[in-house]
C-alpha cells in the first residue's frame, strides 16, 4: 500500500501510460506492475499546478543514500534516455518508480536482491515545470 502522496502531472500520466502499453515482457513485467500501481493511486495535477519539490519527468534530483551517507545527482527519464550525456535513471527501474511523483525531504525504500535501499531525496534540482516547459 502507499502510505504516501504522490503528484503525477497529466502530461506525465499521459505518457507513463503510454510507454505501459507499448513495453511488455517478462524481464520488466514486475516494474510495469509497480508503475502502474503508483500511476493508480497517484493524485493526478495539471502541468502548471505541480508543485515546485515534486519530481516530475526529466527532473534532475540529488539523494542521499541512508545506508551510506553518499550523495549524487540523477535525471528521471524514459527508458530511451538512459546514459545520455548525465547520470539518469530509467523510470523503469525500482529507484525510478519509487522517484516520481515524491517530494523534497521524502525518504524511499524498496528492495534489491542485494538488501533493502533507502533513500532520501535531499533537493530538486531542476524541475521541468517549475520552468514553464510543460511537454519535455
Amino acid at each position: 500500500m502507499n502510505t504516501r502522496n504522490i503528484y503525477i502531472t497529466e502530461n506525465d500520466l499521459e505518457r507513463l501510460r503510454l510507454l505501459i502499453d507499448m513495453h511488455n515482457g517478462p524481464e520488466i513485467a514486475p516494474y510495469i506492475e509497480r508503475l502502474k500501481k503508483e500511476l493508480d493511486e497517484a493524485t493526478i495535477i495539471e502541468s502548471k499546478r505541480v508543485p515546485g519539490n515534486v519530481v516530475t519527468m526529466n527532473s534532475i534530483v540529488r539523494i542521499r543514500d541512508i545506508n551510506t551517507g553518499e550523495e549524487e545527482a540523477f535525471m528521471l527519464v524514459f527508458p530511451e534516455k538512459t546514459g545520455l550525456k548525465r547520470k539518469t535513471v530509467s523510470i523503469l527501474s525500482p529507484m525510478g518508480i519509487a522517484l516520481i511523483g515524491s517530494g523534497e525531504g521524502d525518504m524511499l525504500e524498496w528492495e534489491m536482491p542485494t538488501g533493502k535501499v533507502k533513500i532520501q531525496i535531499m533537493e530538486i534540482i531542476y524541475q521541468p515545470e517549475r520552468l514553464g516547459n510543460y511537454d519535455l
